[in-house]
C-alpha cells in the first residue's frame, strides 16, 4: 500500500478521457476551480498533460496543493480511458497523494442531471410533465458503444446531491434496455415509487431518439437531454466520498466492461486452437 501524507486535502485534480471530450478540472470542497473541456478523440494522448498544466496555472494550484487525483475509468473508449487513468496513476504516485477512480457513466449522469434543471430553471425550453408522484428523477446516462449497444447505467436524483445508483454500468443492448426500463418502470409504480422523470442524457442523438425509446412511450415524464461530459463532476463525485481512494495506485484499471475487439479476436482463436 502507498503511503500518503497526512497534508490537509484542499483540492482535487480531476481528469477524464473516456468520451470524445478530454475533461480537466481543479475542485476544492464542492466548489469549481477552473475546468478545460477540449473535443477531439484522437488527440487526447497529445493534449492531455498540456492542459493539466493549464489548469493548475489558471487555478493557482501548485502541487503541494493537491490532496488527490480523481479519474474517470470508464466505461468509454477503451484508448481513451487508458490515457486518463496512466496519467492520473503517474501523477498521483508523483505526488505522493491518493487516486480515486470514478465512473464515467455516474460523471456522465450527474452533469446531464444538472444541465437539465439548469435548462427548465431558464425557461431554454418546455418543461416537460414529471410523473404523477413527485419521486426522484431516473438519470439513464448514454455512450454509444456501436452495434446497437450503449454503455449505460441507472440512477436516481432529487436535487442537488449526488444521483444514488440503481443499476450497475454496463455495455447493454439498447432495445433490450428499453424494455427493460420499462419493466423497472411498473414495478417502481406497483410499489408506489414511480420516479418524476425518465431522463436520457449523454450521447441521445442515436440511442435518445423517438424510436429507440418507442417502447417507453406511454410511461410519461421522458425528457432526452444531449451532454457532453464535463471534468468537474468526476471531482465532484470523488470529494463526496462516493467512490474509495486505491488501496494501491497501480493497481487501478479502466472499467472496459467488456473484451476490446482484438482480446476476443485473440481468445476465440485460441479457443480455436485448443479445440483442434
Amino acid at each position: 500500500m502507498t503511503n500518503f501524507n497526512n497534508e490537509p486535502r484542499k483540492r482535487f485534480l480531476a481528469l477524464d478521457t473516456s468520451t470524445a471530450v478530454l475533461g480537466v478540472a481543479v475542485t476544492a470542497d464542492g466548489e469549481l476551480l477552473h475546468e478545460i473541456n477540449a473535443s477531439g478523440e484522437r488527440n487526447h494522448s497529445v493534449h492531455l498533460l498540456p492542459i493539466i498544466e493549464q489548469a493548475l496555472q489558471a487555478s493557482a494550484t501548485a502541487p503541494d496543493m493537491i490532496g488527490g487525483v480523481a479519474v474517470g475509468v470508464g466505461p468509454g473508449s477503451y484508448t481513451g480511458t487508458r490515457i486518463a487513468v496512466t496519467a492520473a496513476k503517474t501523477l498521483a504516485w508523483a505526488w505522493n497523494v491518493p487516486v480515486t477512480g470514478v465512473s464515467s457513466l455516474h460523471a456522465l449522469a450527474w452533469g446531464g442531471y444538472h444541465a437539465a434543471r439548469t435548462q427548465r430553471q431558464e425557461g431554454a425550453a418546455a418543461e416537460p410533465p414529471a410523473g404523477e408522484t413527485a419521486g426522484p428523477d431516473w438519470i439513464i446516462p448514454l455512450m454509444d458503444a456501436r452495434r446497437g449497444q450503449a454503455y449505460s447505467a441507472l440512477f436516481a436524483a432529487d436535487g442537488d446531491n449526488p444521483p444514488q445508483r440503481l443499476a450497475p454500468d454496463a455495455i447493454r443492448l439498447m432495445a433490450d434496455w428499453v424494455q427493460e426500463l420499462d419493466a423497472l418502470l411498473k414495478t417502481a409504480a406497483d410499489e408506489g415509487r414511480q420516479p418524476g422523470r425518465l431522463l436520457f442524457t449523454g450521447e441521445t442523438g442515436l440511442h435518445g431518439s423517438p424510436e429507440a425509446l418507442a417502447a417507453l412511450a406511454g410511461a410519461g415524464g421522458i425528457e432526452v437531454m444531449p451532454y457532453e461530459l464535463e471534468g468537474r463532476w468526476t471531482g465532484f463525485l470523488a470529494e463526496a466520498g462516493i467512490y474509495e481512494e486505491a488501496a494501491d495506485i497501480h493497481a487501478l484499471i479502466p472499467n472496459y466492461t467488456q473484451l476490446t475487439e482484438a482480446e476476443a479476436n485473440l481468445r476465440r482463436s485460441r479457443e480455436g486452437s485448443l479445440n483442434k
